[in-house]
């Protein structure tokens, strides 16, 4: 049986999210369609079947029940230095947005979905792009719009979801992984913004999905939600405007 954990190149104390950043990389270096040789390939197949089992909870329960012993793993000292609260005792931006990545990875989704709340609420401007390189904050802040989603923050999620897709489009970066991101965030778009955010927020969102290349039908439909937002508090003519857009793009 092989270690999962090094075919993916986590430590056993890896969060979900960890793992899955840790894969993604991984799978990018190894993906038959920008790889060659057959070394590639098979290399490929064992990092998806390491990842099949470690991002499913009871799997990963069984792999480690099964595959580790005390020869296998121990505990180590604590370090003297906690990185964790060095960072909180500071209030600069950097180390705000250092504290919201580094809980979300190691197992503080709930902190780390706070603090990003917290600091777009209180500080004008603030982007977690600004302090990390294009790679890092792509991968991370999928991951954190993912937290963001689950908890219902679909608006915060949205606009951090736009960042990661203009540097896509500026870029290239994500190549085999940015269906998944466009995908990810069309749902919310589609499905999870009307009825759960306020008119002026949605109205916010849907007009910014209309420059992210999403495409004629998926236009349209951003359009009649606007529509119908606008109907709601009452700006009738813009209405009009947004329902004869959204019949043009529909052919």
């Amino acid at each position: 049986m092989e270690n999962c954990y090094e075919i993916i190149g986590v430590s056993r104390n890896a969060s979900a999210a960890e793992i899955r950043r840790a894969y993604r990389r991984k799978a990018k270096e190894l993906h038959p369609d920008t790889s060659s040789g057959k070394k590639d390939v098979a290399e490929f197949r064992r990092l998806v079947q390491a990842y099949e089992i470690l991002s499913d909870a009871r799997q990963r329960s069984i792999f480690d029940d099964s595959f580790f012993s005390e020869r296998h793993f121990k505990r180590h000292k604590p370090s003297t230095f906690d990185y964790r609260i060095w960072l909180m005792e500071r209030n600069d931006e950097e180390s705000r947005a250092k504290l919201i990545f580094f809980d979300l990875m190691h197992q503080r989704e709930d902190e780390a979905v706070a603090e990003f709340k917290r600091m777009n609420m209180n500080h004008a401007n603030f982007s977690l792009k600004k302090w990390f390189t294009r790679e890092d904050f792509m991968d991370y802040g999928f991951i954190l719009s993912e937290e963001l989603v689950i908890r219902g923050e679909y608006y915060d999620a949205v606009r951090l979801l736009e960042e990661i897709i203009r540097m896509e489009h500026s870029y290239s970066y994500f190549r085999l992984f940015f269906p998944e991101v466009m995908s990810f965030t069309r749902t919310i778009l589609r499905r999870q913004i009307d009825g759960n955010i306020n008119d002026e927020l949605a109205l916010d969102v849907w007009e910014r999905a209309l420059d992210l290349g999403f495409g004629a039908a998926d236009d349209s439909f951003f359009l009649r939600k606007m529509s119908e937002a606008y109907r709601r508090i009452g700006d009738q003519n813009t209405a009009e405007i947004c329902m004869e857009e959204a019949a043009s793009l529909a052919g």
